[in-house]
Parts: structure tokens; sequence; C-alpha cells
């Protein structure tokens, strides 16, 4: 499981796309930033309350109006990440998730020794959210669109 953004190679993803105007945006595009789906599902929540009319499956877009709640969301949940300091408060997180369980499934099958190492995939999910809200931050400074397409 890829705890990161990347580019397009990969699909059970989430395209996150900043090329687009108001209406439309470019599929798949070489600036476009990708996320795993079942690490995405720990950050939909900030989507989803920053946008009531979110979807996974479509398009759902983050004009001027959407991004600062959605930079908002994503930096409560930055602080959430960051009070974690045990192994069970991670659990706790994470099953506190909807949809989270399958991130811990991946987890425990790509990783037998996750539970040694959760510091680690905490680390890496921190590090994640932090790249969302400096995409939201290029998108407030540049006054783009932000695009969140799920595959």
């Amino acid at each position: 499981m890829r705890i990161e953004l990347f580019d397009s190679e990969y699909l059970n993803i989430v395209e996150l796309n900043t090329t687009g105007d108001d209406e439309n945006y470019i599929k798949g595009d070489s600036e476009s930033k990708f996320v795993e789906g079942e690490v995405f599902n720990i950050f939909t929540s900030c989507f989803e309350n920053a946008n009531k009319l979110y979807e996974f499956f479509g398009a759902t877009k983050y004009n001027v109006r959407k991004i600062v709640p959605l930079k908002n969301e994503l930096s409560k949940n930055l602080e959430s990440l960051e009070r974690i300091s045990t192994l069970e408060l991670f659990k706790d997180h994470i099953d506190q998730i909807f949809l989270g369980a399958d991130f811990i499934e991946e987890l425990a099958l790509e990783d037998p020794d996750w539970e040694v190492k959760w510091k680690y995939y905490l680390d890496k999910l921190i590090v994640l959210n932090k790249g969302l809200i400096e995409l939201t931050d290029k998108c407030i400074e540049e006054q783009r669109i932000l695009w969140v397409i799920g595959y």
C-alpha cells in the first residue's frame, strides 16, 4: 500500500487535479497527484465536510469557496494525527473512520509486522496530510480549482 501522493500508474485511486477551470479539467494530467483508495479513505471525511456534494466515484470541485474549508478540515485532521502517541490510539483513530478497517486490512496484508512499525505508517499519513494541505495552499495562492476524482 502506498501512503503517499503519486503519479498515474495505478487504479483504485483518487486523482487530485488542479489543471481545470470551473467546468472542466484535464483527466490524468501530468500535474495531477494520486492517492490509493484505501489510503484516501483516511481523509475522506475532510473532503465530505468541506463539500457536501463530494462523491467518491465522480468529480468533485473545490473552488475558492470550498478550498479554504477543505484546508481547515485537513488541518484539524493533521492535528489529530500528530496527537497520536501509542499503537492503541492509532488503532482507535483508524477504527473511527468509515472504511478505516480496509486501511488496516490492506496494511496487515502488506506488512504483517505493521503493529511494530505503526509509528512509521503514522508518520507517512502525517506527511501525506501535509502534502494535501500544500495542495490546497497552491490552489488558494494560484486561484486554482481542485478537482477530486475517484477511479
